[in-house]
């Protein structure tokens, strides 16, 4: 039986368009899959950079910046650990880094006379800058000379200038505010997170408030009251906090490692006169000057922290500021308590 041409070609149009239908649906849903591949890759890159990127210059700032925003932030610390603050100078790196940030913690004494320099040169204007010494009521930092203290003031253009003590975090109502004021930053330019900055943040100034009041009962019911810290003496915030007295070898700015033999004889005399048994050294320290008083006196030698940097074993085993506290409370319970 002969077939006509014109029913073979009526009788193939559904194949065709079957077909054409089938392969239409393959390519939308490979192009579908790819595009959400493309969409999914580009969220994972976009991730990491919609974090907030924070400089902070010393280890406090960068570890209450670290306890505030755990995983919403990249913060990096501009003091290598086992650096001294002192004599540090921000490298083309360093400036680069602070450039790129949100935002930028420092202090604002005279060891950040640098700050202002740098920022001046810099693009500030997409960048929250903290400077913690607002936010705190500051002591006048105190000249040692071993015969009395006094507060330390310098003429500028023929006007005396007030130089604070830098050292304000040692106090712990002080981390307290700096821990506020860091939270409060971090919810300006990331109101999308601010809940859980301010939960982080109140969480370890509880942590901290805690062992506050440990350190308080220990100073409150202590054989002693006074300190003999043969170091630099970072500390004033502290022993005002906690109405503790002091005696020390040099300013809590000072530059000198070593002790004249001068110093050392009124480090010695101090702690025979008042039966200290304990003297204390600063961390990062060469400890000299400690131990050579410990071995006049037959005092021992304890650690107090001041927090301003820590080791490079410390840092990479994730050491804190509150670890560090705890370490404290330890040893000033032992120097103001035992015999």
């Amino acid at each position: 039986m002969l077939i006509r041409p014109e029913l073979l070609y009526i009788n193939a149009m559904p194949r065709k368009i079957l077909f054409f239908l089938i392969f239409a649906l393959i390519f939308c849903v490979t192009l579908t899959i790819s595009c959400e591949k493309k969409k999914n890759d580009a969220q994972q890159q976009q991730a990491p950079q919609s974090k907030v990127n924070v400089v902070a210059t010393i280890f406090p700032l960068y570890d209450f910046a670290k306890a505030t925003a755990k995983e919403h932030a990249n913060i990096a610390m501009l003091i290598l650990p086992g650096a001294s603050i002192h004599s540090f100078e921000p490298s083309p790196a360093d400036i680069k880094n602070i450039q790129s940030a949100d935002m930028f913690l420092y202090i604002g004494g005279e060891n950040d006379a640098w700050v202002e320099r740098i920022l001046s040169t810099l693009d500030t204007s997409k960048m929250k800058i903290v400077r913690l010494f607002d936010y705190i009521k500051l002591y006048e930092e105190e000249e040692i000379d071993h015969n009395h203290r006094h507060n330390h003031k310098h003429k500028e253009k023929g006007e005396i200038k007030i130089e604070y003590d830098e050292h304000i975090w040692t106090s712990p109502k002080n981390a307290a505010l700096m821990l506020e004021a860091i939270a409060k930053a971090f919810c300006e330019i990331d109101s999308s997170n601010c809940e859980s900055y301010g939960k982080n943040s109140e969480s370890y100034i509880s942590q901290i408030a805690e062992l506050s009041s440990e350190l308080s009962q220990i100073t409150n019911s202590a054989k002693r009251k006074k300190i003999v810290v043969a170091d630099r003496f970072p500390f004033l915030y502290l022993t005002k906090e906690y109405e503790l007295d002091y005696v020390a070898a040099f300013s809590g700015c000072s530059d000198q490692a070593d002790a004249s033999a001068a110093t050392i004889a009124f480090l010695i005399k101090a702690i025979k006169k008042d039966k200290i048994p304990y003297v204390y050294h600063v961390e990062l320290s060469n400890k000299n000057t400690a131990k050579t008083v410990a071995e006049q006196t037959g005092s021992k030698m304890l650690l107090l922290h001041s927090y301003h940097n820590i080791s490079k074993q410390d840092f990479e085993s994730g050491a804190t500021y509150l670890d560090l506290f705890k370490q404290n409370v330890e040893n000033l319970k032992i120097g103001l308590s035992e015999e």
